[in-house]
């Protein structure tokens, strides 16, 4: 017979829940079995979670926890932004430009000042996105969302806090120092180990992607992207591509289709875009929206 009237209810929990369990650990010790590595609680074992065979535990933590936090902040879709950590702000071009460097370097310096052009873009793109304000269901769509660094990536959580909006930010750990850019919404900030975890979440809820002129990491996640949707993979969003003259010389998408690996529909796959509002109508026209 229970006699604490507390304990009655049907509806109370019946085991501690995990906190609990880790203060009645926490007032243990003094001895040389609970001092020892092999007693902590698992979940707190940090050099145990580390190791090898834990790695599809740390792939599962890392897809729920962005999952459940974005879910509690009611993100229902969001506009991912793919672009460059090298093109300086409008702020910083002149700075950028004066820096010291061989013939070579400085004629590298005035291509990459020259794009900054597309850091304006996109920081209006993301101004245009987030005055909308869409919300279905109770979630907010069409949540500014970047990589989290530098450049094109500032450029698009500056946009959403322009006009007082929460963005996104999805960085990932790398060997030189990586830190949110200060646009980001703190806890709306995430990190990552795994590339393939990062790139997920940045197309779990993505119901358009804005690419800009970018390296290596921002064609990866470009033609992936591609990739998924000619293959049928992933249902088709609007995909608007920002810089022709840049792509059209690093990318012969014509040859590609002349040479029959990719059929010439998929040219339609992604949309030419030189304006914020040339990205912003296509999405309103795909998703038949109206935020006037």
């Amino acid at each position: 017979m229970i006699d604490d009237e507390d304990e009655k209810p049907l509806t109370q929990r019946r085991f501690y829940k995990a906190e609990q369990e880790v203060g009645f650990a926490d007032k243990q010790g003094g001895t040389v079995q609970t001092e020892h590595p092999a007693y902590r609680l698992a979940f707190r074992d940090t050099d145990f979670l580390l190791r090898d065979e834990l790695r599809p535990v740390r792939f599962q933590l890392e897809l729920l926890k962005t999952e459940m936090l974005l879910e509690e902040a009611q993100i229902g879709s969001t506009l991912v932004f793919y672009g460059s950590a090298r093109v300086p702000s409008p702020e910083k071009r002149e700075a950028f430009l004066a820096t010291p460097g061989t013939d070579e370097e400085k004629k590298v310096a005035e291509r990459l000042a020259a794009k900054t052009k597309y850091y304006e873009e996109a920081q209006r793109l993301a101004q245009l996105a987030s005055q909308c304000a869409i919300v279905e269901k109770g979630m907010r769509q069409f949540v500014v969302c970047s990589g989290g660094g530098p450049s094109i990536m500032e450029a698009a959580n500056r946009g959403a806090a322009d006009v007082g909006a929460e963005s996104l930010g999805l960085n990932i750990v790398l060997p030189h120092e990586q830190a949110p850019n200060p646009y980001v919404t703190p806890r709306l900030s995430f990190q990552f180990h795994y590339f393939a975890l990062r790139k997920m979440h940045f197309l779990l809820r993505a119901r358009a992607v804005a690419v800009f002129p970018g390296g290596f990491g921002t064609l990866d996640e470009f033609l992936e992207l591609l990739t998924l949707i000619q293959t049928g993979k992933m249902k088709p969003i609007p995909v608007l591509l920002y810089g022709r003259e840049f792509w059209e010389r690093i990318i012969n998408f014509e040859a590609l289709a002349e040479e029959g690996t990719i059929n010439r529909r998929d040219l339609d796959l992604f949309t030419w875009c030189e304006t914020a509002e040339d990205g912003w109508n296509e999405i309103s026209r795909f998703y038949d929206l109206d935020c006037g």
